[in-house]
């Protein structure tokens, strides 16, 4: 998903890191799921829906149990799916099962407060449309926008990047160089970072055979450098920040630190409060110092 408030979560140390501590600071939802279970495939969708509602008063974590099989020991997880709602580092309710709408609503109004509703500006709705991945009605929005104020330095960011995600990347580049003020520095930067990784996974060679170079020798430090920046053109962000940690810590010094450069650029598009993000700033400080 693309919403920072439903994560995937791979391995015992994420979740400590997703569900655990993150528990402290809001509800976590974890969903324990399969890929065999039907009932599981029918539940996911009704979750990320009342997610979506809620929009981050809870995060949703999802964990593959076919997968995950230390999380599903260590929590004594029977039945499919199973859902538990962790507070403070605790699991303080749940269900197993598939369960109506109406029963997950009451169990999350025990502990999390109802959003309340509001009007959303052009710009909210949007953004809203961009990370549901309808680039094109986003567009209409903010060309509406930018008809009326064409110095709107947040929906230019945003058109940029619905151009970007479409890869008209000329235009891209020209809307992007009409933001000229400091105020939207940070979001500006992670367009360009962005634009950056789909130029440069232009000039590369095909996945496959990075793929094929790494198998044959997995101490290829260009293959796997190359190799992430294709992950992240494709939004494929934690494969990618895996890799160049990994080659951080094999090669600090490869390509003038480009290991090192690159995750920070993914951090600043990803933003500072992403799961991604949280996870894997920690596991680079931890190599740092």
């Amino acid at each position: 998903m693309s919403q920072s408030f439903i994560v995937d979560v791979e391995g015992a140390e994420a979740f400590d890191q997703l569900v655990i501590e993150n528990s402290f600071i809001r509800p976590v939802l974890v969903d324990f799921w399969a890929d065999w279970c039907a009932p599981c495939k029918a539940l996911m969708p009704l979750l990320e829906k009342i997610a979506t509602h809620y929009n981050g008063e809870f995060l949703l974590a999802k964990v593959n149990c076919d997968v995950e099989q230390e999380t599903v020991a260590r929590f004594g997880v029977r039945s499919l799916p199973t859902v538990v709602l962790f507070k403070d580092g605790q699991p303080v309710d749940g269900f197993a099962g598939a369960q109506p709408e109406s029963q997950i609503r009451e169990m999350l109004a025990r502990h999390v407060p109802e959003p309340e509703e509001i009007t959303i500006t052009p710009l909210e709705q949007a953004e809203q449309l961009f990370a549901e991945g309808a680039y094109a009605e986003a567009e209409t929005v903010l060309q509406a926008m930018l008809q009326e104020d064409n110095s709107n330095e947040p929906a230019l960011i945003l058109y940029g990047r619905c151009l970007i995600e479409r890869n008209a990347l000329d235009e891209a580049v020209q809307v992007l160089g009409a933001v000229k003020g400091d105020e939207h520095k940070h979001e500006l930067a992670a367009a360009q970072a962005q634009l950056t990784f789909l130029r440069k996974a232009a000039e590369l060679p095909e996945v496959a055979e990075l793929k094929s170079r790494l198998a044959q020798n997995p101490a290829d430090d260009e293959a796997a450098y190359q190799l992430a920046i294709q992950q992240l053109s494709r939004q494929q962000y934690e494969p990618a920040l895996d890799a160049l940690l990994q080659l951080f810590i094999r090669h600090r010094e490869y390509g003038n630190g480009a290991a090192h450069e690159t995750l920070l650029q993914v951090f600043e598009l990803l933003g500072s409060a992403h799961p991604l993000v949280i996870l894997y700033r920690r596991k680079l400080y931890q190599v740092l110092y």
